[in-house]
């Protein structure tokens, strides 16, 4: 289960030197499809210790779903606390039910379904039923709170939208407002009113998201204004719908549900609404030009800027920082590439060479979906972005101002720096983050015991702290800590110094050459009998063999650059010609003997990193491209087997594994069949004598 940890692809020096590839003013090169758009999130080194909170009720769509998407434990999608100082949390569940915790104990405030009636629907569309649900933030004093749920039935011939929508819609969304009697009250018992009602072309992004800005204050513009975050219907990919301002779908609106002048007279258009004056565009767009924009929040600390997690079509999925009357471009932009209606290839193109005319804002940051080559072009590429939160709790400083967010289908978690996300520069790299409970090294996928869907959500209390959700088996998990990655005590014990022959031990002496403060293989190796290993390594004599160890060193690859398959290793716990570990420093990533870090134990070459996609043979960064010299560490913990490789001084590791086999060993230096140099050594550690 390890190896679905993290695909990575690059380490940070290397995306910086990315960056201008993803800028808006980038001009278009050739009009082919770009293969790759964005390297994959390379490894953050950081895990965040989940504890399990609750699991909620079992629940089925009515009637049984043929999607077997819809075939969940139950379908919580969000978690948010209830702003009256109780300390209850809130989840719905989009088959229909709300659902309160209250200091651990879990019970059902609302049956939304039941109220709804017949012609509530939930068994047919990924966002459909219960979708979402925000509480005033007055909820304390005026008891009310907002949701969102899908209608079919009767209702597509007996309720009129209120706003433009297709004359073929296949279903509606419905905000609703409730205003419970007794605020304080376990169960819901008050009334509700409608406040509006759009028609939706398909049973997908339909009305997704709501909720109040919780920085604003009675004296800012959008104070106890509600956005709804309304997608595209499914027909943005080819129709303009997205980019009409005279529609409300593919749009960020923004309403008063205390105003009266919306077209029904259920709610109020705010003055301060970017097309409110404008001839033809509806005064409730905030923004526009999504597909489906999912999930949004609001910084809470730092710079209160609004992050639209936006999950794209074919090739990229995107984080936005949402600005009033922005546009993102969609149906005619995906992420930073232009998109073309209609093309075969269902991919993205390079911008034109006039793109800046249109203004379109651009990602903050973003990762693309990896397909396969041997996937159809237009089949769901199984990736939805999950837009989460920037961390300004006070539990878990070394959280403290990354934006959290994951993709939900395989249930990765990822972080981008709030700092470096910036409306028109550079994108922010996207990282991705480990999984531990109970101390121990995990997945999600692991954890709901689903290897195909976890269905990952996020949520987060009034003080900050963050939680994640599952609806393959209901769980809540709270986000209590984060770790760094091998990061274990490596002891006291020292050597260094070492470029004299008398501390080496070659395997073939007449290869190697000791010149001083280098050692250098001089001569490529060749392959040996017994288990496929390194052909040609040198063992570190000089000093005790190594329990927990880091090893610091600067290597260089003489082979020239025109040659493939050229490589360096680093030996760590080495027993014998037959038992070791190593990490292999190459220029390719693309085959599986390259690139990684692997074992060998009396058999072939094992490979154990996280970062090795086997579908997609391809694995981390390649780590060394020239023959320069690069600085590399290697951390190994023998407790927990966590084992991590840092290039270049970057503080993100490479590549990284967790393994048990051999709990101490000696350090060395090689390579299969290539040449090439050490110095600067330094290896520190528990000496095993």
């Amino acid at each position: 289960m390890y190896r679905r940890l993290s695909r990575l692809a690059v380490t940070t020096f290397v995306l910086a030197g990315l960056f201008l590839l993803f800028a808006p003013y980038a001009s278009a090169q050739s009009d082919a499809p770009i293969a790759d758009p964005l390297p994959t999130p390379g490894a953050s080194g950081i895990g965040l210790e989940l504890t399990e909170v609750a699991q909620l009720p079992e629940s089925k769509p009515v009637p049984p779903p043929t999607d077997a998407r819809l075939r969940r434990y139950n379908r919580i999608n969000y978690l948010g606390e209830v702003p009256d100082g109780s300390g209850r949390l809130f989840v719905p569940d989009m088959n229909g039910k709300l659902y309160l915790l209250d200091h651990g104990v879990q019970h059902a405030y609302l049956d939304l379904g039941a109220v709804v009636g017949p012609d509530f629907h939930n068994h047919k569309g990924l966002g459909s039923g219960f979708g979402f649900a925000t509480f005033h933030p007055n909820f304390k004093r005026n008891g009310k709170f907002y949701t969102v749920h899908t209608e079919t039935g009767s209702a597509l011939t007996t309720k009129k939208p209120d706003l433009p929508s297709p004359a073929d819609m296949q279903v509606q969304g419905v905000i609703t407002e409730w205003t419970a009697a007794d605020p304080k009250a376990d169960l819901f018992a008050g009334t509700h009113r409608e406040i509006l009602r759009v028609g939706y072309a398909s049973f997908i992004h339909g009305f997704q998201e709501i909720g109040f800005n919780p920085n604003a204050h009675w004296w800012d513009e959008d104070h106890n204004l509600l956005y709804i975050a309304s997608g595209d219907g499914g027909i943005g990919l080819t129709t303009t719908v997205p980019q009409d301002l005279g529609l409300p779908q593919g749009k960020i609106l923004r309403i008063d549900p205390a105003g009266k002048n919306g077209v029904n007279g259920q709610y109020g258009i705010p003055r301060s609404n970017p097309f409110v004056a404008r001839a033809g565009a509806l005064g409730e767009i905030y923004a526009y030009g999504m597909r489906d924009p999912y999930r949004f929040s609001w910084d809470s600390g730092g710079s209160h800027k609004m992050f639209l997690g936006h999950i794209g079509e074919k090739a990229v999925d995107s984080v936005y920082e949402v600005r009033k009357g922005a546009n993102l471009g969609w149906s005619e932009r995906e992420g930073f590439w232009a998109y073309k209606k209609n093309d075969p290839s269902c991919g993205v193109f390079p911008l034109p060479a006039d793109d800046a005319k249109y203004g379109y804002t651009y990602p903050v940051t973003a990762f693309d979906h990896n397909r396969l080559a041997s996937s159809r072009p237009c089949a769901d590429s199984g990736n939805a972005l999950m837009g989460g939160f920037v961390y300004r709790g006070s539990k878990i400083p070394a959280l403290r101002g990354k934006y959290i967010y994951g993709e939900g289908v395989k249930g990765l978690i990822y972080y981008a720096e709030e700092r470096e996300m910036r409306t028109g520069e550079p994108m922010a790299a996207t990282r991705e983050m480990m999984v531990y409970v109970g101390g121990q090294l995990t997945t999600m996928k692991a954890l709901v015991n689903d290897p195909n869907r976890v269905d990952l959500r996020f949520g987060r209390d009034a003080a900050g702290e963050l939680y994640v959700l599952a609806k393959a088996n209901g769980k809540i998990w709270k986000v209590t800590g984060a770790r760094t990655f091998a990061s274990c005590r490596t002891g006291h014990d020292f050597v260094h110094g070492a470029a004299g022959s008398r501390s080496w031990e070659p395997v073939t002496p007449a290869l190697w050459q000791f010149p001083g403060r280098e050692v250098v293989l001089a001569q490529p190796g060749v392959a040996r009998p017994g288990p496929r290993r390194p052909f040609e390594y040198a063992v570190l004599k000089k000093g005790p063999a190594f329990g927990s160890v880091q090893i610091d060193a600067t290597v260089r690859l003489d082979t020239p650059v025109s040659e493939s398959n050229r490589d360096v290793i680093i030996v760590f716990g080495y027993k014998s010609d037959t038992e070791f570990y190593y990490a292999h420093l190459s220029s390719d990533n693309t085959i599986y003997p390259h690139n990684g870090i692997f074992v060998v134990n009396n058999a072939d070459r094992l490979r154990l990193d996280h970062q090795w996609d086997a579908a997609r043979s391809v694995g981390a960064a390649p780590a060394v491209k020239d023959t320069a010299w690069h600085r590399v560490r290697v951390r190994q913990c023998a407790d927990t087997g966590e084992i991590a490789v840092y290039v270049d001084g970057s503080p993100y590791p490479l590549m990284t594994a967790v393994d048990k086999t051999f709990a101490s060993g000696r350090v060395g230096f090689g390579s299969f069949d290539n040449i090439g140099r050490l110095r600067d050594l330094r290896v520190q550690g528990k000496g095993v004598r």
